[in-house]
């Protein structure tokens, strides 16, 4: 495992951190995972408050000495906050949860637009010396779902010490992107990477064109591996995270990481990339990571699955296989897009902020298309 220095804290952290947002289903299977992973040189965990049963799952993890072994960075669910108390009080039921007296990095979690006025509201800022005075937390930290612009205005408002942002292959101009991580490293503020895969979404339905890139390409690496490559090849990130669910992914995300240098691709390696990159943009795609943030839908909509069938579908056409599965199942349980009221309530609460209503009408009307008429339209 390779270390670097996390921004201005003196911390010395893995260059991959387990992210604890996909554990697998059997607790026991998640303890062992998180417990392999540190005994194989990671030193990192990331979880929230939001992150249903990851919190208490990660402390059992971490008895029998294995607390002591590793940094851990957790989130404040800012929509919770409806005073400057309710910041610790989140925090105290975070630390019970954990079953720790202090969180080493702790994060004000996803601080778009509503979230940053709530914390300049009821003075997040105060909330997070004080509990570093107390020695409840270690250092601060924000995680941002938003603009370049957004994010600068953060980050020049307080002497924060790290912030996450979504990166990978395909963000490399979106949302805050790499701009924002040479920004951060130009303030001292680590940079921790999350969604360098898009969920996995980058790895389902991988177009043939990519496979073919993949095949031709001198130097042989799975894509996983050339998308974490892509990411630790920048020296201004101190951690990428990956919510590996299985010990598998685990495994394969430690051999990756073995070696995990900065500046280690060539200028040929990182056009190549931009072949990949041009592939998938080419396939409209909806930029939905799964979070499922946006659930539950008040109209019993299954929003990220629709947007992760549709992806599939238009990765994989002309297959129909797709538009069967929601045409056979989501529209008669009564979960698919033709539901949608277009209340607007998701996209309150959308990370890559998508006009959620209108990708719904878009996917029901690829999805929900007859069979026949689809296959004669091909034909045309």
């Amino acid at each position: 495992m390779e270390y670097t220095q996390y921004g201005k804290t003196g911390l010395k952290v893995s260059r991959f951190g387990l992210g604890c947002m996909r554990f697998p289903k059997d607790e026991k299977d998640a303890i062992e995972m998180v417990r392999y992973a540190i005994d194989h040189g990671v030193n990192y965990l990331d979880t929230a408050y939001v992150y249903e049963g990851s919190e208490v799952i990660t402390g059992k993890a971490l008895k029998d000495g294995y607390r002591s072994k590793t940094y851990l960075a957790t989130k404040s669910p800012i929509w919770k906050i409806t005073k400057h108390e309710d910041f610790e009080k989140c925090l105290d039921e975070e630390l019970e949860r954990l079953g720790t007296d202090h969180i080493d990095v702790y994060l004000l979690h996803n601080l778009y637009p509503d979230n940053w006025e709530k914390v300049k509201r009821f003075d997040g800022f105060t909330f997070l010396d004080k509990m570093v005075e107390k020695g409840k937390i270690g250092h601060k930290a924000f995680s941002i779902h938003s603009t370049l612009e957004h994010y600068k205005e953060i980050a020049d408002a307080y002497d924060w010490e790290m912030s996450q942002i979504q990166l990978n292959i395909l963000d490399e101009h979106h949302q805050v992107g790499a701009e924002g991580v040479r920004y951060a490293a130009q303030k001292g503020m680590a940079a921790v990477i999350m969604e360098p895969l898009r969920g996995g979404t980058l790895l389902n339905n991988v177009p043939a064109e990519v496979h073919e890139l993949l095949e031709q390409y001198p130097e042989k690496r799975s894509l996983a591996e050339w998308c974490f490559r892509w990411l630790y090849n920048m020296p201004e990130v101190s951690v990428v995270l990956s919510g590996t669910s299985s010990l598998e992914q685990l495994k394969d995300n430690l051999r990756i990481f073995d070696e995990a240098k900065a500046g280690v691709m060539s200028e040929e390696d990182l056009q190549f990339i931009a072949q990949i990159r041009g592939v998938y943009e080419s396939k409209r795609s909806i930029g939905c990571t799964g979070c499922r943030y946006c659930m539950p839908c008040p109209s019993g909509v299954n929003i990220p699955e629709i947007f992760r069938l549709y992806n599939s579908y238009q990765l994989a056409k002309p297959n129909v296989i797709d538009r069967l599965v929601y045409q056979r199942s989501f529209v008669p349980e009564g979960t698919g897009a033709d539901q949608c009221v277009s209340c607007g309530l998701c996209m309150q609460h959308c990370p890559q902020e998508l006009k959620i209503p209108d990708l719904l009408k878009l996917s029901h009307e690829e999805l929900a298309e007859d069979t026949a008429s689809f296959l004669n339209r091909l034909t045309k």
